[in-house]
């Protein structure tokens, strides 16, 4: 039986209104692009999860395989994925934040909401697996649908590309009985795309709002950063929080980062001089 804590929170109560949600990111992972081996150390992961509730996080999203979108990741067995989860997803759950699993597999998926997990993150946009969406049905859970591509295609337009994709995301989800208000869609910045095209998602965020649902931006860290000004992921906070904060601006609800803090800072200043600028600051 599903955890009854999770199973059928609406999507709105699990995000706070009126403002920009802050996700933070805990990687159990040894191979994360940023901050592979970091967290392995269940201790470790639980005592970082807590500080970034602390720092303002609305959200934990807890991955246990990387998904790094340029290689160099390693492909891990359900049994792995659990194995690293069992001593840790419980705790942070306890922790009294939405807790999000990032995963590729539907079975992980199963497991990981009985423990408590209350979000769906799947980086394949239930297009993958071929029970992530059912699971999702069957658990009365919000789901992140992210796009993705096997290969960048420098060739194609990115965001029609991800219209398409998101299209066909939303006739799995329905068909399967996942309720369309329980979506966010996230355009997967990184994944897929060439450092060019990573840009232009973030520039032409926008037009996603057609689908009229939440949109979660991720960009913390990313090596399109890199491509304008040449550095190493953990040099790139200001890129990220530029990226987010104009990611906001076009739209994006939920940003989803490694730097809680910081960038609960910007948003939260952002939102007072964009308050302030329309005369509703008090």
């Amino acid at each position: 039986m599903a955890n009854e804590s999770a199973r059928g929170l609406h999507l709105t109560a699990l995000v706070p209104p009126n403002r920009t949600a802050v996700m933070g990111i805990l990687n159990l992972t040894p191979d994360s692009f940023s901050d592979g081996g970091r967290f392995v150390d269940p201790q470790t992961a639980i005592a970082h999860a807590t500080t970034m509730i602390a720092d303002g996080a609305d959200i934990i999203d807890i991955g246990a395989e990387s998904t790094r979108p340029y290689g160099g990741m390693r492909p891990v067995t359900a049994e792995i994925e659990r194995e690293r989860l069992e001593p840790v997803l419980p705790a942070v759950v306890g922790l009294g934040k939405p807790v999000s699993i990032d995963t590729m597999k539907a079975v992980v998926l199963d497991w990981a909401i009985r423990q408590g997990a209350a979000i769906a993150n799947d980086v394949w946009g239930l297009q993958r697996d071929p029970d992530m969406a059912r699971v999702v049905a069957d658990h009365g859970v919000p789901v992140i649908v992210m796009h993705n591509r096997d290969e960048a295609d420098p060739a194609i337009d990115i965001v029609d590309d991800m219209l398409a994709y998101f299209e066909r995301s939303l006739a799995i989800a329905d068909k399967a009985g996942v309720l369309r208000e329980q979506i966010v869609i996230d355009p997967g910045i990184g994944f897929g795309k060439t450092p060019g095209q990573s840009v232009i998602a973030v520039a032409q965020l926008s037009r996603l709002r057609t689908f009229g649902l939440p949109i979660l931006i991720g960009l913390s860290r990313k090596r399109f950063i890199s491509s304008i000004v040449p550095s190493d992921p953990d040099q790139r906070l200001g890129g990220s929080i530029a990226g987010h904060l104009l990611a906001v601006q076009e739209g994006a609800t939920i940003v989803r980062t490694h730097d809680v803090y910081e960038t609960m800072q910007a948003l939260r200043v952002a939102e007072a001089i964009g308050s302030a600028r329309t005369g509703s600051a008090t």
